[in-house]
């Protein structure tokens, strides 16, 4: 971690629950902004250092390389910014882990679909905003009364997930 100024460790848990929680995030690749699309991310608990993902091998992320996700938790308290390198999975226990009637759906030659690419993202440096600003910081900006200095427990600018 380069820059705190939150508490990193905590927005760090929330944002792997809040992660766990919703079925979507949006991924671009650095190299191609008009690639950002809503993708649906598998995460394994004791991995968080990477996040996997199922494509189709036409789809611009088999490109692979450098990549950034943004993601809104579903109670829109938790937001975070993201990079990572996708690059292709080849481990058939960890394609067999995520593979379920979900994804399927989106292949018609199910698992053996000569079209699915399936990719894993080594995460690096995040921004992560926890949105929850309770109670007495909303009181606060409802009288127009100054909240930066609460704000800034909630917020990490750089760190690593």
């Amino acid at each position: 971690m380069r820059y705190n100024e939150g508490k990193a460790d905590e927005l760090r848990e929330k944002f792997w629950k809040a992660l766990a929680d919703s079925p979507y995030l949006f991924l671009q690749l650095d190299t191609d902004p008009k690639s950002a699309v809503p993708m649906s991310p598998q995460l394994d608990k004791d991995a968080n250092s990477s996040i996997w993902f199922f494509t189709h091998t036409k789809s611009d992320f088999a490109k692979l390389g450098a990549a950034t996700a943004t993601f809104e938790g579903e109670d829109h308290k938790m937001f975070a910014r993201f990079h990572g390198k996708l690059t292709k999975e080849t481990s058939q226990e960890r394609f067999d882990q995520f593979w379920n009637n979900f994804v399927e759906a989106w292949y018609d030659g199910g698992k053996d679909d000569p079209d699915i690419l399936f990719l894993r993202m080594d995460l690096g440096d995040a921004e992560i905003w926890n949105g929850d600003m309770g109670l007495l910081d909303v009181a606060k900006m409802a009288l127009g009364m100054n909240v930066h200095e609460d704000a800034k427990d909630k917020h990490v600018k750089e760190t690593s997930l």
